[in-house]
């Protein structure tokens, strides 16, 4: 990216460190004053030329070094993205900003957070921003989370301190007002100090700063032998992945960071200490700490939404007098009337075609699907063995693997649903005995064979679809099943070239004809009964152990 050699490079340095002294030392620069300041009016907020710092102070990193005093830059190639955009910002706010109404969909939530700013920065009404004196430094321009708490639940329509303190929360993750002390952006309610941002750093002003900018801002605070300006340990991370990815430009990189540390020696130490915060603030915005949210990144629902045309209903459009009504409506929708209404016929049928259920109801069969299955959530009712998830026990998963003891709830839940009975091992074994008594065993065999069939390699696919088919669906199968015409004649053109989902059709009849004939009567049958009385005695009694299914003859009377 950056082409020059060592000593025009040297030299680019030296004029950029003149430049933004000159800078510095201009009026403009002067004149402006900490972000704790109370008075801020819209447009200089927006343009960063006012009560915040001006461009000569605040500009992050390769900003601050690469632009002169009258915001150009003197290296084109040394110039990157972020020093573009914020030139124009500077030399054109009016379009800047009517750009950033257009390009980021949460521009509205922003003005709406910037107003209550305005109101905590009111000299007469707002937060009240003091500098605290230390036992051995001055921390200027603060205010605590409680002041801020307190403000929130008088001024604003908050109904508890919760509410207010989330409320700040999310503008401090925003970055509109930051710890000082602490890259987590995040609001307590103590006595902790907490400083504006700059409305140069806002997030309305749409920032999309570069690795390049992270690389000179990390690099200048190595620079600095202070211990607020430490590297954290994800910031020295990033340090180093950052020397990696731009070791070819790297000379360059720590140029900048040094004529950037320069200037900032020559500031006055309580502006340093603001503007560091500040700039710390930002990059904590838009690099933020491993686990915290990143606020900066666009909700694609939002920005797609935002681009979607807003189409008027057909049938409200007509035509008028030199032109349409909508551009959304073709020509021909409105010199054919006739064929718009048919369409509109034809989509309202396809529609009460539709089967659509209310919310209530849909709503009761929730609630009935969570009442019926509380009793079986360890999590919400208190399990005899204890919750293995919540405790050092297994004994809640070794007696169901044992099949020593059946429990009377677990017997009861195979009464709701086919699903549920073959689910559970035991209840599985309990009514494929019932069916070998019915003499309808080879449905149930059928059924697991073409579930078993779906998990096999495909080597193998051929060869059992072929086992299967001669087993229950050929013309001399050994246990034949009862299926409808069509779902016969589909499984046999399906088999002249078998794969996973061969049976899916004969299966799907067979398991519907075992759930509404043979499982309804194997919960009415005595056989059910008994094994359901059987846990019941096993829970009354102490010393009534339910035999295992494998050596109890259900038959025997």
């Amino acid at each position: 990216m950056v082409s020059m050699s060592g000593d025009r490079q040297r030299s680019a340095s030296t004029s950029v460190v003149q430049e933004v002294s000159t800078s510095k030392d201009s009026p403009s620069a002067s004149t402006s004053t900490v972000a704790g300041s109370s008075n801020c009016s819209k447009d200089k907020k927006m343009s960063g030329t006012s009560s915040g710092p001006t461009m000569g102070h605040v500009l992050p990193n390769s900003l601050a070094t690469v632009c002169g005093s009258n915001g150009m830059a003197p290296a084109p190639s040394a110039v990157n993205s972020l020093t573009r955009r914020a030139t124009a910002n500077a030399a054109n706010p009016s379009e800047q900003g009517q750009l950033h109404n257009e390009e980021s969909p949460n521009h509205i939530v922003y003005r709406k957070m910037e107003h209550i700013i305005e109101r905590m920065q009111d000299d007469n009404a707002g937060v009240s921003v003091k500098n605290v004196k230390t036992f051995m430094n001055k921390i200027p321009s603060v205010f605590t989370g409680t002041d801020l708490t307190n403000w929130m639940l008088k001024n604003l329509d908050v109904t508890d301190q919760a509410e207010a303190l989330h409320l700040a929360h999310l503008m401090s993750a925003h970055g509109y007002f930051f710890p000082v002390e602490d890259h987590i952006l995040t609001v307590k309610n103590d006595g902790t100090l907490y400083r504006f941002q700059t409305p140069y750093f806002w997030p309305s002003n749409c920032w999309e700063p570069e690795n390049t900018d992270y690389a000179v801002y990390l690099c200048k605070r190595t620079m600095q032998n202070k211990a607020r300006l430490e590297l954290a340990d994800y910031e020295a991370e990033n340090l180093a992945r950052l020397q990696k990815m731009f070791s070819r430009k790297w000379e360059f990189i720590f140029m900048q960071a040094e004529a950037q540390s320069r200037v900032d020696k020559k500031r006055d130490k309580l502006e340093r200490k603001v503007l560091d915060s500040q700039e710390r603030a930002f990059w904590d915005v838009h690099r933020p700490v491993p686990g915290c949210v990143n606020t900066t990144e666009m909700d694609i629902k939002k920005a797609c939404r935002m681009h979607r045309p807003i189409k008027s209903a057909r049938h409200l459009s007509v035509a008028v007098a030199g032109g349409r009504i909508s551009p959304s409506v073709s020509e021909v929708d409105i010199q054919c009337p006739a064929a718009t209404i048919q369409k509109e016929i034809e989509f309202l049928r396809k529609k009460l075609a539709r089967t659509n259920i209310k919310v209530s109801k849909v709503a009761e069969s929730y609630i009935s699907f969570y009442e019926q299955y509380v009793e079986y959530d360890p999590f919400v009712t208190c399990t005899e063995p204890l919750n293995p998830w919540v405790s050092d026990t297994l004994d809640f998963w070794d007696q169901d693997k044992s099949g020593k003891e059946i429990q009377l709830k677990r017997v009861r839940r195979w009464a709701f649903s086919l699903q549920e009975l073959l689910k559970d091992p035991v209840g599985k074994e309990h009514f494929t005995k019932f069916l070998e008594k019915e003499f309808s065993s080879e449905n149930l065999k059928f059924w697991e064979a073409a579930q078993d069939l779906k998990a096999l390699p495909s080597s193998q696919v051929g060869a059992r679809a072929m086992e299967i088919w001669n087993e229950f669906l050929g013309p001399e199968a050994k246990c034949p099943v009862n299926v409808d015409s069509k779902s016969h004649e589909a499984t046999r053109l399906a088999m002249d070239k078998p794969d996973r989902w061969t049976f899916d059709r004969a299966a799907a009849h067979v398991y519907h004809l075992m759930r509404s004939d043979s499982y309804s009567r194997y919960l009415r049958s005595e056989m059910y009964k008994d094994f359901l009385s059987g846990s019941k005695k096993k829970v009354t009694g102490r010393s009534f152990i339910v035999p295992r299914l494998s050596n109890f003859n259900l038959t025997s009377n």
